[in-house]
């Protein structure tokens, strides 16, 4: 997962998706009623490295499960696991997986027969692995512990930075000061690893729907190249890999969602043709229905009939979702319909690299007229750093971004506060390619409490730290060139062979920004977005993306 805002207003790309046939609301109460044959329970317990602890817990003993996944890892989550490995070599793996989430647990979860898979690994899966070993050394319990590795691509950094790769969002040239590059794997190593006896297994980088896409593989023996079907486990995967976000969390209509103290952690139960259901435990909070559900399908897919993964191009235009046991504490959705194309030949990667260092100054403002005091003491500190900058023989900022929180900036022209309310923040972020230059930026916000506009009452946090820049560079790399291992217990058991199939190359598609024209009636009434549709947003490095339906 890598973002967790849910906008309101209409900015940048929108995802266009076509909406699920009109519900069927059926009043079914047990799942076996709807999923032919055996089934596969899989309970996601982390969206996000800093998700609460309350949900592995919640899932162990609240349902019956055959996985638990934890899925960490966002482009910004890997910029702070290399920066903690550069600085101690045994971290760079997301250290509550192991203390918080299984440490308590292992003796049950080895009891119950519930297998781990999670991408908690980061830049260092096996130290992340040693780790977790250790823990269950402490307490007595055997796991079998699978490390997948290869999505490292630091060592061919050098081919790389001389070559003509440019980032497939902005077409900038490859960075030559790079801090990690890692390729998001698919769901056939940790399929193997299962197959290999794996109680747990623990991946670096992959995309987030492969930690369940991966059982699913194991459980029912799915052809590769059968993308109906790796294109249904996929979209389950994608349903629960932000956790609560499927079961009314940021939702919409977030009046209606109960208990969020207790909210429920999501459960898929799929069947070996695809089917499934999403579900939470029994006597959670949150919520269930095909509102929430659609919403998390929206959720960074981009075009919905070509969501490409590593395994699979998904189509999720003719997913149809089915309410089961609506308004009552067993609700669950029956999700069915989603079609798969084969994959491309190359996966997506990413990189981070310096860019520089950023200093973020945060004032709170009282009084009258708060808006302009905050605009004009912004650009008084500024105009005095630069007058400094320019004594010193230093360049100017790079960036500088100046909001006043409470004025309603960001409603632009359609603000109701042109003055701002008697109480605002001021937000001052710079950014300079000197971190000398913003040690001085930094120690000039103070003195606006003595020297500048009444009312600037509380610099937050202190005196403004000056932080090193990792930014995101996204490209395309050869599936043929990477390499990727299985080690189980500490011991290398094999490279990963990937079944060949067959790839094929898409269009680059193109950022749509209006959807299909319609007939609406005029007139003079107005409403809400809100009351109208049903929108999820999410960010990739420096984009925004917004979903609707």
């Amino acid at each position: 997962m890598t973002g967790f805002r849910h906008l309101r207003r209409i900015s940048g790309a929108i995802s266009k998706f076509i909406a699920p046939q009109k519900i069927r609301v059926t009043h079914l109460r047990f799942s076996s009623q709807i999923l032919q044959g055996k089934t596969v329970r899989i309970g996601c317990a982390c969206g996000f490295w800093g998700d609460t602890a309350v949900a592995a817990p919640q899932l162990i003993y609240g349902t019956k499960l055959d996985y638990l996944v934890f899925d960490y890892l966002s482009e910004i989550t890997m910029s702070l696991l290399i920066s903690a490995k550069h600085k101690y070599p045994n971290l760079g793996y997301a250290p509550d997986f192991v203390q918080i989430c299984m440490a308590p647990f292992i003796k049950d979860i080895k009891s119950k027969g519930i297998k781990v898979i999670s991408n908690a690994g980061g830049v260092n899966p096996q130290a992340c692995a040693d780790a977790l070993k250790q823990i269950c050394a402490s307490v007595g319990v055997e796991m079998n512990i699978a490390v997948v590795t290869g999505d490292d691509l630091m060592p061919k950094s050098k081919e790389l930075i001389n070559s003509s790769i440019t980032d497939m969002d902005s077409g900038d040239q490859f960075p030559k000061t790079v801090h990690s590059m890692n390729a998001y794997l698919g769901a056939g190593p940790i399929a193997r690893a299962l197959d290999l006896g794996a109680d747990i297994v623990i991946t670096g980088r992959c995309v987030d729907s492969a930690l369940v896409l991966g059982p699913l593989l194991h459980n029912f023996q799915w052809n590769m190249n059968d993308f109906d079907h790796l294109a249904a486990g996929s979209l389950a995967g994608h349903l629960i890999e932000c956790g609560a976000q499927v079961t009314g969390g940021i939702f919409t209509d977030w009046k209606t969602v109960p208990d969020w103290d207790h909210i429920g952690f999501p459960v898929v139960e799929c069947s070996a043709n695809g089917d499934f259901i999403v579900t939470k435990p029994k006597g959670t909070g949150g919520l269930i229905n095909e509102a929430t559900v659609s919403e998390q399908l929206v959720y960074e897919i981009g075009d919905p009939a070509h969501y490409f993964l590593p395994d699979v191009v998904c189509d999720f235009t003719q997913v149809q979702l089915d309410e089961i046991n609506s308004g009552t504490d067993e609700a669950a959705v029956f999700v069915t319909g989603a079609k798969g194309k084969p994959p491309t030949s190359q996966y997506k990667s990413s990189a981070t690299y310096a860019d520089g260092y950023r200093s973020t100054a945060v004032a709170i403002i009282r009084g009258p007229n708060t808006k302009h005091k905050g605009e004009k003491t912004a650009d008084q500190i500024i105009k005095r750093c630069r007058r400094i900058f320019k004594q010193l023989n230093l360049e100017d900022f790079s960036r500088v971004h100046v909001e006043v929180l409470g004025a309603e900036q960001s409603y632009g022209p359609m603000t109701n506060l042109p003055h701002g309310s008697r109480e605002s923040v001021l937000w001052l972020a710079v950014h300079h390619h000197q971190k000398k230059a913003l040690e001085f930026f930094s120690k000039e916000i103070a003195p606006a409490g003595t020297g500048m506009a009444p009312g600037l009452t509380g610099l937050v946090g202190g005196r403004p730290r000056v932080s090193p820049i990792l930014r995101l560079f996204s490209f395309m790399y050869p599936k043929k060139d990477i390499e990727i291992d299985i080690s189980l217990n500490g011991n290398h058991v094999e490279k990963f062979e990937p079944q060949e199939i067959p790839v094929a190359e898409y269009p680059k598609a193109k950022e749509q920004h209006v959807v299909d024209e319609v007939i609406v009636q005029t007139g003079n009434k107005s409403y809400r977005l809100e009351d109208l549709a049903y929108t999820r947003s999410g960010d990739k490095g420096n984009m925004c993306n917004i979903g609707s339906q």
